[in-house]
């Protein structure tokens, strides 16, 4: 199926403009992957990406997960609620001070909770700690359609939106083949 899917692209470009969120729940925490493991990459990516057309890495061979998480410019971070994760980020260094947040969101049974600005914020805190000049982000109009306003509600600012046609398949893949939706 073709459709046009528009792009946004947003940064912030001051600490300072962080509008943080915080959720008070005494069973989240958030730790960072420290081992690179293209399992749990996979895993993150395809549950929390399934139902938003997240396909780009569906291709990959285990050595591409490994090549693109075993480098020091790259960091992965879950959300665990009671020991279970509850999303994830990537952060990833780049050229000039850029911190990009690579991937960013929750599994399906955490969406509607309010878990989403509280893990942008630490998401965005953790990217300023990274020696950022510059943390950014792009979302588009197949993400959960709280994403764009979850990330400007956090100060992130639009910088740049594009329109292209784009093929996808008729339904998202789903975190899996056959995976039954609520």
């Amino acid at each position: 199926m073709n459709v046009d899917v528009t792009t946004y692209y947003l940064e912030m470009t001051d600490p300072h403009e962080l509008r943080p969120k915080r959720l008070a729940h005494e069973d989240l925490e958030i730790k960072q992957a420290q081992v690179p493991s293209p399992e749990l990459n996979r895993f993150l990516y395809t549950a929390v990406g399934g139902d938003w057309y997240w396909i780009e890495r569906l291709t990959w061979t285990y050595q591409q997960w490994r090549d693109w998480l075993d480098r020091p410019a790259l960091q992965t971070w879950v959300a665990y609620v009671s020991g279970t994760p509850a999303g994830y980020f990537e952060l990833e260094a780049q050229a000039e001070g850029n911190v990009e947040i690579a991937y960013f969101g929750l599994l399906h049974h955490c969406v509607g909770k309010g878990w989403g600005g509280h893990l942008i914020t630490v998401a965005l805190e953790r990217a300023w700690r990274m020696d950022a000049a510059r943390v950014w982000v792009h979302t588009c109009t197949l993400d959960h359609p709280s994403a764009l306003a979850n990330y400007c509600a956090r100060g992130l600012r639009i910088y740049r939106e594009e329109t292209q046609a784009q093929e996808i398949p008729d339904s998202s893949p789903g975190p899996w083949p056959g995976a039954q939706r609520a």
